[in-house]
């Protein structure tokens, strides 16, 4: 059989790749390289897979294609997760499925196999993503139908004369260009830390800076008055970024498989950006632009985490996030210190505080009756007003 293997470079698959070609399999495995990875690193995973058994590795650069389809809507959101987690992990799964499956079909592959495990969130994105892309084609996951535990995986590999992954630790990571999550080990239980030497990116970060973050439409387009794409600006905040420690938390929370998950995430560019973005969009749009983008945002995250990228309604929350956005131009500037970023000032043509000559707290705008508050105030505290007194006649009734 001609197997398609979702290659990341880690145990499980490292596995999968020895199993499947020990077990006579013509085994080609494809990376689709969603960011995080240097060309030392693309080196060594393409050699690490056939040293496997692969009988080819290929990679898919799908960065730019990551920000245009994705990332640049969990921006215009501000989507996190539970209020802190910027779904660095379930960006990236439906696409990394969509770009294998028409591979896999264009080429005429008997079947994709992927790593996924039975405990984890990415077997469902995998398998929803390709239930719609190629519900015809044969769909392999041994890991998670054989559920070997890692340890076997790692006593097989060394057994049939395999060298451990790097990544074959203890605890599981997978990094990204929206940012990097570390699973397993001490973050089986929710009562620990994960220990310093478990951080990737942000491991010994400090430090404090300032800086400028541009966007033009909802998008970051230059650091500092440098033009750059989004997926370069993107890398170097998670760069400069994690070196001053930016970007570190943990996430508990309800997997797709209705129990609970907690992880630990570094996302140094992503904790820029929204809060960045966020600032700037407070500046520019209406209270109820931002009530109701933001509470369909609430959505869109949660129909991403679950693996519905390729839901119709996405694309309707897509369009009304593009028509937030147009105004969303400006400059924000940010302060770094401690590990955490501040928004210090803003400015944008589109700026609604510049439009009115009020002064909080001090004047109104010309024009305004300044008695006018009085009859607003009055209004909204209409119906506590009759609640209370239909209460104290209730109170005399009784």
């Amino acid at each position: 059989m001609r197997i398609l293997l979702a290659y990341s470079g880690g145990l499980d698959t490292s596995y999968l790749t020895a199993r499947l070609s020990d077990d006579g399999h013509e085994v080609v495995c494809v990376t689709v390289d969603c960011g995080a990875m240097d060309a030392q690193e693309r080196d060594a995973i393409a050699s690490r897979a056939v040293a496997l058994g692969g009988t080819e590795h290929r990679f898919i650069d799908a960065r730019a294609q990551l920000f245009d389809d994705v990332l640049r809507w969990l921006i215009a959101g501000n989507v996190r997760r539970g209020g802190t987690y910027p779904l660095s992990v379930a960006a990236e799964r439906s696409l990394q499925a969509e770009l294998l499956a028409e591979l896999a079909l264009e080429e005429g592959f008997d079947a994709l196999a992927h790593g996924c495990t039975a405990a984890g969130n990415d077997q469902v994105r995998f398998e929803a993503a390709l239930s719609i892309c190629a519900p015809d084609l044969e769909i392999l996951a041994p890991v998670r139908d054989e559920m070997p535990s890692r340890d076997e995986q790692r006593a097989w590999l060394q057994e049939h004369g395999h060298k451990l992954p790097p990544k074959g630790t203890e605890y599981s990571v997978n990094a990204g260009l929206w940012g990097l999550t570390i699973g397993g080990g001490s973050l089986l239980a929710s009562s620990e830390p994960l220990p310093e030497e478990g951080w990737c990116w942000t491991k010994g970060g400090a430090g404090h800076t300032k800086l400028d973050v541009q966007f033009e439409g909802g998008i970051p387009v230059s650091i500092d008055g440098s033009s750059m794409d989004p997926v370069a600006l993107i890398e170097a905040l998670n760069l400069s970024g994690g070196q001053l420690g930016v970007g570190r938390g943990y996430h508990l929370g309800d997997t797709v498989l209705g129990i609970k998950g907690r992880i630990a995430y570094e996302a140094p560019a992503a904790e820029i950006l929204l809060t960045a973005h966020r600032e700037l969009e407070k500046l520019v749009l209406t209270e109820e632009q931002r009530f109701w983008k933001d509470h369909l945002a609430d959505v869109y995250g949660r129909k991403l985490h679950q693996g519905l990228f390729h839901d119709p309604s996405l694309r309707d929350f897509e369009a009304l996030f593009a028509s937030t956005q147009a105004p969303v131009t400006g400059t924000v500037h940010i302060s770094i210190a401690d590990r955490m970023v501040t928004v210090t000032g803003l400015e944008s043509p589109h700026s609604m505080m510049a439009a009115s000559d009020a002064k909080y707290g001090e004047r109104a705008a010309t024009g305004t009756d300044p008695r006018g508050a009085v009859g607003l105030a009055r209004i909204l505290a209409e119906p506590g007003r009759l609640h209370r007194l239909a209460s104290k006649k209730e109170e005399v009734h009784a």
